[in-house]
């Protein structure tokens, strides 16, 4: 069994609306997994305010319920005690408990994991990927196409690493299609959605998910002939509603596609059973 876990950060479910770019004419692809794969999932997790980033990832991650245990929702950063729950149980870590090969494909511009371990902020994937430092890909990984950049095509780095060249989103589906299927857990980070939700900007949003939507097209063929399991989340809503700068209190999606769907969809009604169903599925 293998499994690629893409993390889509900031997209939430909304009826259509002239603010909301997740539609069918920008995102065609991803619009339909939503409609035929998917089931809405809890984001708030019973802590009164608005889902953030930190606690939304530790939970999604550790099948803690992070916002509880934090008695608030936290964003951006995780703290010291955030930081503590994700490094003493998460996804990696209980996978390779379990013997299985787990890879965080989304490359880091350093040179070693020590590098990124001096860093002073690290997000929760950071936290997590620490934990497992041979998972780590490095700038090198991404110059001999071994990992993925965050923003699909590496255009943002373009500035500081100019001899990693640009390339088209379907190149970087071909990228994380190849380490998938060297390990039984792959997980893959995209926080551009996020990102352009924060903007307001209706236009960046929709070329953003535009982007996102030619690298699932491709994804999703590559994985149905391989007989991988797709599964697809996020952490709180966003993008859905460009008219509010801040994140939303909106369900989220829980997409599950491949051999393991009905499995894993039957399981998952909120972050904290993202992880828990994952590893159930790994062990049956």
């Amino acid at each position: 069994m293998k499994v690629l876990f893409l993390f889509i950060d900031g997209v939430g479910l909304r009826d259509a609306a002239t603010d909301n770019p997740v539609n069918p004419e920008v995102c065609p692809v991803l619009c339909r997994l939503i409609a035929l794969h998917s089931r809405p999932i809890d984001a708030c997790l019973g802590v009164e305010g608005v889902p953030q980033s930190a606690t939304g990832q530790g939970t999604m991650f550790t099948g803690v319920n992070c916002a509880q245990a934090m008695g608030k929702h936290c964003e951006g950063f995780p703290g010291p005690g955030l930081r503590k729950i994700v490094e003493c149980g998460n996804i990696f870590l209980e996978l390779k408990r379990r013997g299985r090969k787990v890879c965080f494909s989304d490359a880091y511009l350093v040179d070693s994991a020590d590098e990124l371990a001096a860093r002073r902020f690290k997000s929760v994937t950071t936290v997590m990927a620490l934990t497992t430092p041979e998972t780590i890909r490095t700038a090198d990984d991404l110059a001999s196409g071994c990992a993925v950049m965050q923003d699909l095509t590496r255009e943002t780095i373009q500035d500081r690493w100019p001899d990693i060249p640009v390339i088209p989103p379907q190149r970087a589906a071909e990228h994380l299609f190849a380490i998938a299927r060297e390990n039984d857990f792959t997980l893959f980070e995209f926080f551009q959605t996020d990102v352009s939700g924060h903007s307001m900007d209706y236009a960046r949003a929709c070329a953003v998910l535009r982007t996102y939507d030619r690298f699932l097209a491709s994804l999703v063929r590559f994985v149905d002939a391989a007989g991988i399991t797709l599964v697809m989340t996020s952490d709180h809503g966003n993008i859905e509603n460009v008219s509010e700068r801040g994140h939303t209190v909106n369900p989220v999606p829980f997409i599950a596609f491949g051999p393991k769907e009905k499995f894993l969809r039957e399981r998952v009604s909120s972050l904290v059973d993202v992880t828990p169903a994952i590893l159930s599925a790994f062990d049956t």
